[in-house]
């Protein structure tokens, strides 16, 4: 009798469940360093999982971060004494690095091999003379078309990183990376400039503004889209007259934690006066349009109870607002306020127009 399991066909699936299985535990492993990533609170920690963690989880013989210091958000974190306080010899900020690594990711795609058999100044600028790295890969860090860093990953198994090598997997783990590093540096300059709203956590208007005026420029930089959110919650007033402040405060919290979990890591939230919230995002106004519909329905299912246990109902009127700017950066500044009082007036038209609603003013030429 013929025994089945040594059969090349079974061989052949057993081969197949191990490779699932594997890749299986491979993307737990990332999940967990991401997680890490997401909920560092500071630049410190954020650097830690990096130099720290995910070698220890991953086998790796070094882990280097390159980041361009001039790029806005990233200034402060990597001006001379801060770099000197964070004592992290895997971050690298010289122009030589980045050059380095820009021509070997080649048009923005990873660049993975043997640093040794690459005999060039490029190279060597990124990686050094260090013999420990057999083998590598560089990881763009990139938001769209904009690159703020890169992620190398070292090995001492030449074969570890190679031809041939499946990248998808490293490629969104550097997205990951891309994004927790926008968020810490938010929280780091919320921080440094005493810019948080003490009740709910978020950003406050004075932050928001900045924000605007950044993100405004990038986007004239680049011709790349930019919308806003104007979020009020209904009825508010009722609110308070109702169940008393301290219970306001609780609607006032629960709306701010809704908001920030239904955005992008990357966008801005803020609260922006009283019942008022606004929310920064990078996109076009179809983008806007879905975030702003998860924050509605995610607002309208939030149980907040009343001190006898009662549910108190919650909704929001959204008004949304997209542009795709360019000209001169004094105009740039001039399209992003109006682009504000736009979405002002459509977050007014859907109060108007029965509440717990979005409503986006079309105008010819949007």
């Amino acid at each position: 009798m013929t025994n089945l399991a040594q059969t090349p066909l079974s061989d052949r699936l057993r081969s197949l469940v191990d490779t699932v299985q594997h890749n299986e535990r491979t993307l737990r492993r990332f999940q967990n360093v991401e997680l890490r990533l997401i909920g560092a609170q500071d630049f410190a920690s954020f650097l830690d999982t990096l130099f720290r963690h995910l070698p220890q989880e991953f086998s790796l013989a070094s882990v280097t971060l390159w980041l361009d210091d001039r790029a806005p958000m990233l200034l402060e974190l990597l001006e001379p004494g801060a770099m000197r306080a964070l004592d992290q010899s895997g971050l690298k900020t010289s122009r030589e690095g980045g050059l380095a690594a820009q021509g070997l990711c080649d048009e923005g795609r990873p660049w993975l091999g043997r640093p040794a058999q690459r005999d060039d100044a490029m190279c060597r600028a990124f990686f050094g003379d260090s013999a420990a790295t057999a083998s590598a890969i560089l990881l763009p860090l990139a938001a769209g078309d904009i690159v703020s860093g890169y992620l190398c990953l070292g090995s001492d198994d030449p074969e570890r990183f190679g031809e041939g090598l499946a990248t998808d997997i490293l490629e969104r783990f550097a997205s990951i990376v891309t994004a927790s590093l926008d968020n810490v540096a938010h929280r780091e300059r919320l921080k440094q400039l005493g810019m948080t709203d003490s009740l709910t956590g978020l950003a406050n208007r004075r932050y928001f503004d900045e924000r605007l005026r950044e993100e405004i420029m990038r986007a004239a930089r680049y011709s790349v889209p930019v919308a806003c959110l104007f979020i009020d919650i209904d009825s508010f007033k009722r609110i308070n007259d109702t169940y008393g402040h301290q219970t306001g405060d609780r609607a006032l919290a629960a709306v701010a934690a809704c908001v920030r979990q239904q955005v992008r890591l990357g966008d801005t939230v803020a609260r922006y006066g009283g019942e008022e919230f606004a929310a920064l995002l990078q996109g076009d106004r179809a983008d806007a349009l879905t975030v702003a519909e998860r924050v509605r329905l995610a607002v309208e299912r939030l149980v907040l109870q009343d001190d006898h246990g009662e549910r108190i109902a919650l909704t929001v009127s959204i008004g949304v607002a997209a542009r795709t700017i360019g000209g001169a950066p004094a105009e740039a500044i001039t399209y992003g306020r109006a682009m504000m009082e736009e979405a002002d007036r459509a977050m007014y038209q859907a109060k108007r127009n029965g509440r717990n609603r979005i409503e986006a003013l079309v105008k010819a030429g949007d």
